[in-house]
């Protein structure tokens, strides 16, 4: 929901109509300590929440360090943010912190 400026192409803030329902620009970082066994159920909820997620990094984990991190950056309300941080949360070997700014 960005509109772009046509001279540059650059994303400009959101319309007043996309967040007329409250939400916010916020963060969630999971931490994945098995990604064989979790990376299904976590691309699965991520391609759910997909119209709320704006930004997504991933770094795999290495041999001497083997756990994953995925960072997401969300324009989401409360309730949608916490549906995915809940979801994410109950995927066995995954670690979910999130917040939204307060404006």
């Amino acid at each position: 929901m960005c509109e772009t400026n046509a001279g540059n192409g650059a994303a400009l803030a959101p319309s007043a109509d996309a967040r007329a329902d409250g939400a916010r620009i916020g963060f969630v970082g999971l931490l994945v300590e098995n990604r064989a066994a979790a990376a299904p159920a976590v691309n699965k909820a991520l391609s759910e929440a997909a119209p709320i997620i704006r930004a997504r990094l991933g770094i795999p984990g290495r041999a001497d360090s083997p756990v994953s991190v995925i960072t997401l950056v969300v324009e989401a309300t409360t309730d949608q943010l916490g549906r995915l941080a809940g979801t994410l949360g109950r995927i066995p070997g995954v670690s979910v912190r999130s917040a939204l700014s307060k404006i």
